[in-house]
């Protein structure tokens, strides 16, 4: 019997990827179309450095934010005496840790979009008087708009599915951190595999339908 604990965490997913993959969505967005065909001394490290957790154990991601993000760093001293609260085992946590998982993904696909935009087209625009940013609004966006929406939805389900930069950074508070991989992965270390089940198949069932919508869009 399905009871009001197997919603929770999946609201807490929910929560966490929805803001998650817009922010990565942003950052990645506004990466890719500033290093678009920019060259410049240094770029293969900037580019690097920016798909880097792509390929990073989730235990070095996780330890990475708690440099960063800790108590003992300038940005988490900052943050509680802002906030009266640490960053670590919160939902700021939570979502700054898929942030980071989601984002490499989704840059490589805009960037991959902007690329493969005639850049004929683009001066052509600039040509008739249009700014960099008319450019980018009226003509890259349009023509790379499957490329735009295949990242996002990319992003969205490698969110969906971070696990051990989460556990490392935010914790497992039930509510609030403890989102679906997490919750798996108790369930079964305490025995309780049909909840683990339950859990599995929701995540699989919502992953199914994010990359049905890729395939779709690559079509």
């Amino acid at each position: 019997m399905i009871d009001s604990s197997f919603w929770t965490p999946i609201f807490v997913s929910l929560q966490v990827v929805s803001v998650a993959s817009v922010l990565a969505f942003l950052l990645a967005l506004c990466a890719a179309w500033f290093l678009k065909k920019r060259t410049f001394k240094g770029k293969v490290v900037v580019e690097t450095l920016l798909i880097l957790p792509l390929v990073l154990p989730p235990t070095v991601i996780g330890f990475g934010l708690l440099v960063v993000f800790g108590r003992r760093s300038v940005i988490g001293q900052w943050y509680e005496q802002l906030f009266n609260q640490p960053i670590v085992f919160t939902l700021v946590a939570a979502i700054i840790a898929a942030t980071v998982v989601a984002f490499p993904l989704i840059y490589q696909m805009l960037m991959n979009g902007f690329e493969a935009v005639e850049d004929d087209l683009e001066d052509a625009a600039r040509q008739m008087g249009a700014s960099e940013w008319a450019v980018f609004r009226y003509v890259s966006m349009p023509l790379a708009w499957r490329s735009l929406v295949s990242g996002f939805t990319l992003g969205f389900a490698r969110a969906l599915g971070e696990f051990g930069a989460t556990l490392m950074f935010a914790g497992s508070i039930v509510g609030v951190t403890q989102t679906i991989p997490i919750s798996i992965y108790l369930a079964v270390e305490t025995g309780n595999t049909v909840m683990a089940t339950y859990w599995v198949l929701s995540i699989v069932l919502f992953s199914f339908v994010l990359l049905a919508t890729v395939q779709r869009l690559k079509r």
